[in-house]
């Protein structure tokens, strides 16, 4: 195994594989694979590899500049590396390590850490960096959340931890909803069809935008008692895939299974009448017949007219909607922030409701996220209004 660093710019370099998946790989300043840094990248899913591999080069990058080695890395470089991406750190010459960058926010740092105790934990199975890979490999106890998501939790006695993770902030988070009036104005400023369709399942579904663009049409289950038997109502199966032509993968990775024309599994999300409406409406009029990759929503005009439509396509067309409007940038969040904050009102606060609804993997998310009373809301301001005597 490749061990030296070489002075110079380490780089991320993107791999389209034959079947059309997408790997990430680390190229030395010479063109030369980083050994170390390919094998474990390989060891991922092509989501956390793509993000792994730019979080990666940045920790290698930072290992020349104070001309360490990462097989003689030590549990207290480490440390120092945190500290140095996560706050205005001054280098030797009181220039910040990250320059014309911003600090790494509390999440990314602990991705970030994750991504490093994988990588010395990869590297320790292959004889490198022993000592270290036992510092990082610590437990904890469980805690009863930890106790409630497992299988028999009340077998567990430890959990993995990592010393390079910050300390965790609980906090509020006020998620920005969608400006007033957005909803109903955004589909009368839209020509084509196909882009009412993205605001109405933007609105009524929750959907994040990788998973609407990338359904493909044996996903949708638009009929009553379908046979795939999981949903009586009309229904879509989200399923993870790699080697989508437009790169859009899902975020959560249920099993999935398409058998004899019928997709089954996935994460299952209920479609409203508005939906159904708008999909029949682009399918008849606008959908290409010359399409045959299989996916929902595609490019309709230009050089591209048949191809699955990108993510950025559909934000900008939203963007310039939202300028139309003379609103603030409309971004493909806020419909599922808003979406969920509604759906949370609706249930009279019920957070699992709202955690099925828009498939979000825990309650306590929903909670964290959305579970705070709106400052806004009528009752909220008549409560403050008698408590100042107004």
């Amino acid at each position: 195994m490749q061990l030296g660093l070489v002075l110079g710019d380490i780089r991320v370099q993107e791999v389209v594989r034959g079947d059309g998946r997408v790997e990430y790989t680390v190229l030395q300043p010479g063109g030369e694979v980083f050994e170390a840094a390919d094998g474990y990248l390989r060891s991922l899913t092509a989501g956390t590899s793509r993000t792994y591999a730019y979080l990666l080069v940045d920790y290698l990058r930072w290992l020349v500049m104070e001309c360490l080695d990462f097989s003689t890395a030590t549990i207290a470089d480490l440390e120092r590396y945190m500290g140095a991406v996560g706050a205005e750190y001054p280098g030797p010459f009181g220039q910040p390590w990250r320059q014309d960058k911003e600090p790494y926010g509390q999440s990314t740092l602990e991705v970030a850490a994750a991504c490093l105790k994988g990588f010395y934990l990869f590297l320790a199975k292959r004889g490198v960096g022993i000592e270290l890979a036992e510092a990082l490999d610590q437990k904890r106890l469980p805690t009863t959340v930890d106790r409630r998501r497992a299988f028999l939790g009340h077998t567990l006695q430890s959990m993995p931890a990592n010393p390079l993770s910050p300390t965790k902030k609980v906090r509020r988070r006020h998620p920005k909803m969608l400006p007033d009036g957005a909803k109903q104005g955004l589909p009368t400023t839209l020509r084509w069809a196909r882009d009412r369709m993205i605001v109405s399942w933007l609105s009524d579904g929750g959907f994040r935008i990788g998973e609407l663009l990338g359904l493909h049409m044996v996903d949708l289950h638009l009929r009553k008692n379908a046979e795939c038997g999981e949903c009586r109502e009309h229904h879509v199966h989200i399923c993870h895939r790699e080697g989508n032509v437009n790169r859009c993968r899902v975020k959560v990775k249920d099993a999935w299974e398409l058998k004899n024309g019928v997709m089954r599994g996935g994460t299952v999300r209920r479609v409203s009448p508005g939906m159904v409406h708008t999909y029949f409406d682009y399918m008849t009029t606008e959908y290409p017949s010359q399409a045959r990759h299989g996916m929902l929503l595609v490019q309709l005009q230009g050089p591209r007219a048949g191809e699955p439509l990108a993510t950025a396509a559909a934000r900008g067309m939203l963007r310039r909607a939202g300028v139309r409007l003379d609103l603030d940038k409309v971004l493909p969040k806020e419909f599922r922030h808003s979406f969920t904050s509604e759906v949370l009102d609706a249930a009279d606060g019920n957070a699992m409701i709202a955690k099925e609804a828009g498939g979000w993997r825990s309650a306590a998310m929903v909670d964290e996220v959305y579970g705070h009373v709106d400052v806004h809301d009528p009752m909220f301001v008549a409560a403050l209004k008698r408590t100042w005597n107004l």
